[in-house]
Parts: C-alpha cells; structure tokens; sequence
C-alpha cells in the first residue's frame, strides 16, 4: 500500500532496541512501508583482554573514599579498608570526571562521558565505554557483552549501558536471569522457533537494505549523510543476526551449580558477581557491567532507610553513617570479586591480570548532586599499580574521565583514536 507521509521509517527490533529511518526533508512527497524484528553473538580464549564496569548510582561519602597521600603510599581511608587485600592489583584516581552538570540525570554518563539529548549530533551518539568496545570485538564471545542491574529505584531503574544509535540496554535483572543466559539451554522448541525468526528476519533485512539503496539515489547530499548512517546501523544488526545464528547450534557450558533464586539487591550482589565471574571464565562474554542502583534496599544492612533518603543526608552524622555502612558492603563485595577473578587461572596469568575492572559512579556528592570529582577504582587488566593517583580537577590540564575509557579501549584491541569527550590517550 503506497501512503504519502511527512516521515516514513522502517522499524528493526532488536536486542538493542529499535532502528528507524530517518526522516529525510528531501523526500518529503515520496512514500514507503515496512517493519519488523531481530539479533544476538560468537567466542575463543586464554589470556584475551576483558572489561567489567560497576557503577553506583548514588556516589560515594568522598571525604570517607579519596586518600591524602598520593602514590603508593596512600592511607586506607574507611571506604578503602576493605580493598585491603587488593591494594596492589588497583589504582585509584581523583579529578577524573566529564565536566558535566545535571545530577541524577546525568549518573547515566558515568560511562559514555555525554548526555543523551546532547548527543544527537554525534556519529557515535552517546555510546557507553561498554558498547563501544562490544562493537568492535564482541563478536568473539557468545554474548556480545551483558548489562547487568536493577529495572528499579529512581528515574527508571539501570541506565548503565546505551548503544551508539540512542537506546538504554536493557539489564539482566538478578541473579536467576544471569544464570538461565549462561547455562541454560533452549527447549528444541525454542531453537527451532529462532531458527525460523533468524530466516524471516534476514529476509526483511535483505528487504530493508534494497529500499534504503533505491532511497540513496534520490536525495540530496545532507540526507545522503542520514542514509549512510542508517546504512551503519543495518550493518551493525546484520553482524548480530549473524552471530546469532552461529551460536544457536552451540551448547552452553555446563552449570557449577544449582540456579539460584532472586532474594533482593544487597543479598544478591555476591551471586551476580560470582556468575559475572564465570561469564567470564567460561569466556561468554569478554564485556560486562553491573549498576548498583536506587532500588538497593539498607533494610537489609539492618537500616531502615531509603537509600535515595540517604543520600540527601545534609549532614547528618547518623544518616552519613549509614551510607558508609552500606558503601562499605558494596566495596567488600567488590574486592571479594577482585580475589575471585585473581583466583582463577586464565592461561599463564589469572583472570584478573586480563580483566580490567572499573569501580565508581557518575556521582560524586548526591547530597549536593554534583556529577564532579568522580569517585574512581581501576583494578587489574594492567592497572593494578598500588597507587594513588590525583589528575588537576580543573583548568589547563584538566584531564577527562574519557581519556582512560579510550586507553582501556585500545588496550583491549580497539582501533580508534577517540571516544566519548577524549582529548586523548590517558598516561
């Protein structure tokens, strides 16, 4: 059916989201049709390079978290106490942050470095550290990488991880879920189901990219450059239908033990770094993160407070109190998963040594909701230097956040000279 419309759009479901068409001024009079749905990812080994991001989505207590003393010198401050046992395998950073202004509403940077209505413009658009990297070498694991967080607490729940093309990645809700993508095989069928969604779906891509070529040959040179991006994004869906298929034959690996059952945010938190743990180990992914977010509850730390509440605390000595009581549990958890991944063997090296692991939050005082002075822990990976380290936090040689997301990017074999608000390599 041909119908004259102001903007027509195809529309391509898919694990990321949805691909549109953009509206195209030089058109305007011609008309078009379609829809749809899609994708999914491939693996190998031994000693390759993996990325684990956590992020918090309410900051830290950072008079409690930041060191006088920089080098390897450093004092443990209470927050940092319990990374007692991996001192050596981190560094800490102080002055690193995106120059941003927008407090809860900009947590979402903490990995991408830009907010997503600024980012519109941008050929990568607001691509998180995570997905920027999955992009160029995900196609070597099962799981391309996995998002792992709550879909609740304040402003819509874990917004940790966006792709290039706009759209939040969904998480993995807990642990239960975890484990059913790791281990759990689909029921044949289920397979023969997705083999069938796989066939319809190439062949409306082949649909889609015929349409989109005829369109190229009729506009002008600004929607020309909206094609090419459309173009990328086709691609980009291509490749994971691709690696859907060839992992829908293979088996998964064989389970370590029972399925665990979801119980809540805080009691849930060492099982989701255990099976984040074994992603890794049993090389599905080589790409993950986790978010603690507003939904973590301290009545379970045995205070009976919101953590949002908290987080306002103007002061008060209790109620910053608690906030370290809980800040310290997610920080055990944290060095717990550190001492796993060291514990493992990982070719002539452990896990750890191949994984680095970014430890910090896109807020730096929720008291005052400034998204400045970001606390921040790199661990392993080639960044367990045992130090303090403290960037100029403003002026000439101000140094941002996205300066070290770039360097854990071409450390993990990722070709690009920028990301994010780089201005460089961070050394």
């Amino acid at each position: 059916m041909n119908n004259k419309i102001n903007r027509r759009r195809f529309i391509l479901r898919s694990v990321a989201g949805s691909l549109a068409l953009p509206g195209l001024p030089s058109l305007m009079t011609s008309s078009f049709a379609g829809n749809s749905a899609i994708a999914e990812s491939r693996g190998a080994g031994a000693g390759a390079q993996r990325f684990v991001a956590v992020g918090n989505l309410l900051g830290f207590q950072l008079k409690h978290f930041f060191p006088e003393k920089t080098g390897k010198d450093f004092e443990e401050t209470i927050l940092l106490k319990p990374l007692a046992a991996n001192r050596d395998q981190l560094t800490v950073y102080r002055g690193l942050d995106h120059g941003l202004r927008g407090g809860h509403f900009a947590v979402h940077t903490f990995l991408s470095g830009l907010l997503h209505h600024e980012s519109k413009n941008r050929t990568d658009g607001n691509v998180t550290i995570d997905q920027f990297i999955a992009d160029e070498i995900g196609n070597q694991t099962r799981f391309p990488s996995l998002t792992v967080g709550s879909e609740g607490g304040i402003h819509g729940g874990c917004q940790l991880s966006w792709t290039k093309s706009g759209v939040r990645v969904p998480p993995i809700t807990g642990p239960a879920e975890l484990f059913d993508r790791l281990f759990v095989a689909d029921s044949k069928q289920v397979q023969a189901r997705k083999v069938k969604e796989n066939s319809l779906q190439e062949s409306i891509l082949d649909s889609i990219h015929d349409e989109a070529r005829s369109l190229s040959k009729r506009v002008n040179s600004e929607d020309k450059a909206k094609l090419d991006e459309y173009f990328s994004s086709i691609r980009d869906v291509e490749k994971r239908l691709k690696l859907r298929q060839v992992w829908s034959d293979q088996p998964k690996p064989k389970a370590p033990f029972d399925k665990p059952a979801d119980k809540n945010t805080v009691e849930d938190l060492p099982m989701l770094y255990e099976l984040i743990a074994l992603a890794l180990q049993t090389d599905s992914t080589r790409i993950a993160t986790l978010e603690i977010g507003g939904s973590f509850l301290p009545q379970h730390l045995g205070i009976n407070k919101s953590y949002h509440g908290l987080s306002h605390h103007g002061n008060n000595e209790e109620s910053i109190g608690h906030l370290v009581t809980l800040e310290q549990y997610q920080i055990e958890q944290f060095g717990k998963f550190l001492t796993r991944l060291a514990g493992i063997s990982d070719g002539d090296q452990t896990l750890l040594d191949s994984t680095a692991v970014l430890f910090g939050s896109g807020m730096g005082n929720a008291n005052s909701h400034t998204n400045s002075d970001l606390p921040i822990i790199l661990a392993g990976g080639g960044y367990g230097t045992g130090e303090f380290k403290k960037a100029p936090s403003k002026g000439p040689g101000k140094v941002p956040l996205c300066n070290l997301f770039l360097d854990i990017a071409q450390r993990m074999g990722v070709e690009k000279e920028s990301f994010g608000t780089s201005t460089g390599r961070f050394s």
